[in-house]
């Protein structure tokens, strides 16, 4: 147990994976909460003032940033477990960034009913633009995404399992987005990433 910017902090194991708890001062009356989906401690500024609103804040960490079945699959139950044994609430607003963003799409098409609300900040959205480069992106992780997946950039190219290629059921679950952009991401372009969810 410690503190994280002035809020109760629990760490410890789900299913093998480094987890944690945040817990506001005073909690909401439905126990709402939010789940950072990668990169725990990079901008904390909205899940800080989210605690000051009464929201928990949880974290579970994944095998890799590029999204495995596995990942998503274990989120899941590390929500039933947070609903079983601290009464959260049985959806979340799930933050991503980057690649968290890739992972919160990915998580809400596959399980809506555990989504409230999406909040995505510079969002990977087409993996042919990150990490693969393809396009007028800047990114060189395309070694990484191999490594991690085991798939080729033959393979990805016909992959249709982008998170571009999941918007029609996050549309048909009428899940709500919120999503932030800066124009200075040259790693994951906004042109090639969140554009397309916006004209979606």
């Amino acid at each position: 147990e410690s503190l994280w910017n002035g809020f109760r902090r629990i760490d410890f194991e789900f299913e093998g994976r480094e987890a944690i708890l945040v817990f506001p001062d005073h909690a909401n009356e439905n126990k709402n909460w939010v789940l950072k989906t990668e990169y725990f401690e990079a901008f904390p500024n909205c899940q800080i003032e989210m605690l000051k609103r009464g929201w928990h804040l949880a974290f579970i960490k994944n095998v890799t940033r590029w999204c495995l079945d596995e990942d998503l699959d274990r989120k899941k139950r590390f929500a039933e477990y947070l609903r079983r044994e601290y009464g959260l609430y049985h959806k979340c607003v799930p933050i991503g960034m980057s690649c968290g963003g890739l992972i919160a799409s990915k998580l809400a098409a596959k399980y809506p009913n555990m989504i409230s609300t999406l909040y995505l900040d510079a969002p990977v959205m087409n993996l042919l633009s990150c990490p693969a480069g393809i396009g007028v992106g800047k990114s060189d992780f395309l070694p990484e995404f191999i490594r991690a997946t085991g798939m080729s950039l033959s393979q990805l190219t016909y992959y249709r399992e982008h998170p571009i290629d999941k918007l029609p059921l996050l549309l048909k679950n009428n899940i709500p987005i919120i999503m932030v952009y800066g124009d200075s991401d040259d790693i994951v372009p906004y042109c090639e990433n969140g554009a397309i969810l916006e004209k979606y």
